[in-house]
């Protein structure tokens, strides 16, 4: 019987990634202390109207991340470009701890040179500043950029603005027949493209560590399969096709190996599949369910989601095979976990007083802390795999 159930469930993440409206990512709160920041429109010195708000896609991507109060325009006390027309007083007053100027100015066949900086309110002090040329279909993209480096001066870590994301979508068609895509987009949901359009279930986009191809999982012809593509080229490879559940390919870090959940063996278990050879390894060999892999930051091991115990939970596994050593013990079900960075946490779904929430797990100590307080929270990840890593 649990093992039936969690068939039902690995048939049921099948059909979860699937969306039916365009891609909307909303932040409806920010985290407790966030740093008060003003982004001052840009000073665009050609005729007519600029061509791109620049100031406004960096003021939603640091708003949009939680971790900055910006100020609406509204509230300003001016409209500086430059820093020579900053009276300091004025911002202080309202509290803004860093403001941002700058100015847009076109260079000639359609391209543009923008200039911003990043001052102290209080000090008086410029932070950083930048004078980067740009072309017309790339005005979001610097704009970005831009957006990543007041991140990371801030911060202390690097901004994810300037990435990709992938998603899937389900739309019934007029005629009555539902077409579903993999599409890419800017972070902010700007720009999307789609990369594969089909009748049939996608799922699992997963990015390799370059940003160039895309792993995922396609059910053209009512069979489950393991799919590369170029996210440029669109040139793509069937990875697996076995009978069964071919299904979650994850990246390795080298983006050399991609590990999987098969069932051609007859129990899912996890493989390991290198692209450069070509050749398959078995990882997990055993009666239960396994499946979810997640690679460790330094390719040395990787985490999965198996019964074996009798009820969900997270295991650990060399990326060379050998005997797996369950990792949580706190709460009944425990799956879906990924790494931090540092490889020292791990994120993963919980399930507590019947509920699911997010949770990191401290993988020396082996604590457990519950972060989320609602009652289907899914699909956690400090390294944000279904993003783009590479800046565009």
């Amino acid at each position: 019987m649990i093992k039936k159930n969690l068939f039902i469930l690995l048939a049921l993440l099948i059909w979860q990634p699937l969306l039916h409206a365009e891609l909307t990512i909303e932040i409806t709160e920010g985290v407790e202390g966030a740093l008060p920041i003003a982004v001052a429109p840009f000073a665009w010195q050609g005729s007519g109207s600029p061509p791109e708000d620049i100031a406004a896609v960096i003021n939603a991507d640091l708003q949009r991340s939680g971790r900055f109060k910006t100020l609406p325009r509204a509230d300003m006390p001016a409209r500086p470009g430059t820093v020579e027309e900053i009276e300091f007083k004025d911002w202080r007053t309202l509290g803004v701890d860093n403001l941002v100027v700058g100015q847009m100015q076109s260079n000639g066949a359609g391209g543009y040179q923008i200039q911003f900086q990043l001052l102290d309110v209080f000090r008086g002090e410029q932070l950083t500043g930048y004078s980067i040329p740009t072309t017309a279909p790339n005005l979001r993209s610097t704009a970005h950029r831009i957006a990543d480096l007041i991140y990371e001066k801030l911060l202390g870590v690097p901004g994810a603005f300037a990435t990709r994301v992938a998603y899937i979508t389900s739309v019934k068609q007029p005629e009555g027949e539902t077409r579903i895509d993999l599409n890419i987009a800017d972070a902010d949901g700007h720009n999307p493209e789609t990369i594969v359009s089909t009748s049939e279930p996608l799922m699992s986009p997963a990015w390799s560590p370059d940003g160039l191809k895309i792993a995922y999982v396609s059910f053209e012809g009512g069979q489950s399969a393991i799919y590369v593509q170029g996210v440029y080229t669109g040139k793509r490879r069937k990875i697996t096709a076995f009978k069964g559940i071919n299904s979650a390919p994850a990246w390795s870090p080298d983006g050399r190996k991609l590990a999987m959940t098969l069932s051609k063996d007859g129990n899912p278990d996890i493989f390991i599949y290198d692209l450069i050879t070509r050749k398959l390894q078995p990882i997990t060999r055993h009666y239960a369910i396994d499946t979810e892999p997640a690679w460790s930051p330094d390719g040395r091991s990787i985490v999965f989601t198996s019964d074996r115990g009798g009820k969900p939970q997270i295991y650990r596994v060399s990326a060379f095979g050998g005997k797996a050593q369950r990792i949580t013990f706190q709460n009944s079900y425990n799956a879906r976990a990924s790494f931090s960075p540092d490889g020292e946490l791990l994120t993963l779904v919980t399930r507590e007083e019947g509920k699911y929430r997010i949770a990191v797990q401290d993988l020396e100590s082996g604590v457990m802390q519950v972060l989320s307080q609602g009652s289907l929270d899914e699909s956690p990840s400090v390294r944000e795999p279904v993003w783009s890593p590479i800046k565009q």
